[in-house]
């Protein structure tokens, strides 16, 4: 008999869905799964049975949860909970031993997983790559591998993101080049931020070979959740150019840069575009573009297809104008 109980209890266990949080909401329905995040207005709860839901804060009554989570009251401070308790309408309790505390559901900014050592770390990025091969009369074989990443923590956010393109065409190199960029924000409100940012390119076929630039100024970020993320900003920006003979020039120049992500479909399809529109401070260029847009479709939880279109216009230069446009389509993950 008492081994029969053993064997229920470890069934049941085994059975039961590990850190169930529940969600009541103040429609009446009650919502099973494991809370991920809370963001920007959305809490997203992972579910077996519909796979990540976005969910109205405004909209839920209380919720609990077994997992130890980091409750933040404002953008830049939080509180562990080693659980949470379903409360009364509009409040959820913080559980943390001897003394739980009850706060209101309109008070909380942010809920996240703690991390290890930076515990309001949210970092996410995703890396793509392109591949054509072409065996015709011309052969022809392409490559292109980017990344692009995000680390926030506190009131500091680091932006990081690169890129390599190469094409030969019957052995004979038609591009050849590689790009960087780091750029680290400080939020001085909770939308407003100011950004210093170092980039650097370099051309093996282009008359222009390299272009340095290091750029400072204020941005505004409209938004960034579970949902995407959309910001501004401008910047005071000094360039300096060196071509493949060894000419030089330096410039100041103003810029808009902009950085913009949005989920579809239920986060499926995710919609992008980011670029810098500059205006040099002087004769060296009439103005100068460099942007992108395109699609990526989620296959998994971690890898995707994408479609991409990228420009890249510098007008006036030292000889003529450097006019680059480039269409690809490949694969990546993300996290």
């Amino acid at each position: 008999m008492y081994s029969r109980a053993l064997l229920c209890v470890a069934v049941a266990s085994i059975c039961s869905p590990a850190l169930a949080d529940t969600v009541w909401m103040k429609n009446g329905d009650k919502l099973s799964g494991k809370i991920t995040v809370f963001d920007g207005g959305k809490l997203l709860l992972q579910t077996t049975y519909g796979g990540a839901v976005s969910l109205d804060w405004k909209e839920v009554k209380t919720l609990e949860s077994d997992q130890e989570l980091l409750v933040k009251q404002d953008a830049y401070n939080g509180e562990r909970a080693k659980s949470l308790h379903a409360a009364e309408p509009g409040k959820v309790t913080l559980a943390n031993g001897d003394a739980p505390k009850t706060v209101e559901l309109a008070s909380i900014a942010q809920i996240m997983k703690p991390k290890p050592v930076v515990e309001d770390l949210v970092w996410k990025g995703n890396v793509d790559l392109a591949l054509d091969y072409k065996r015709a009369e011309n052969d022809t074989d392409d490559y292109d591998i980017g990344f692009k990443t995000t680390a926030r923590h506190g009131r500091w956010r680091h932006n990081a993101e690169g890129e390599y393109n190469r094409e030969t065409k019957d052995d004979v190199t038609t591009t050849n080049n590689w790009s960087a960029e780091y750029a680290i924000d400080r939020f001085i409100t909770d939308k407003w931020f100011w950004q210093g940012r170092a980039a650097y390119t370099r051309d093996h076929v282009e008359d222009l070979a390299r272009q340095r630039t290091l750029g400072t100024g204020p941005g505004y970020q409209f938004w960034d959740d579970e949902l995407g993320a959309f910001s501004l900003g401008s910047l005071v920006n000094r360039t300096d150019y060196e071509y493949a003979d060894g000419g030089k020039d330096n410039f100041y120049a103003v810029a808009v840069k902009w950085d913009y992500n949005r989920y579809l479909i239920g986060k499926t399809v995710e919609l992008f575009t980011n670029g810098e529109l500059g205006k040099p401070i002087g004769n060296v260029a009439d103005y100068s573009l460099d942007a992108e847009v395109g699609l990526r479709y989620k296959v998994t939880e971690w890898a995707s297809l994408n479609l991409k279109a990228e420009k890249d216009f510098i007008s006036g230069t030292r000889d003529s104008d450097l006019d680059k446009t480039r269409y690809t389509a490949g694969f990546g993950v993300a996290w």
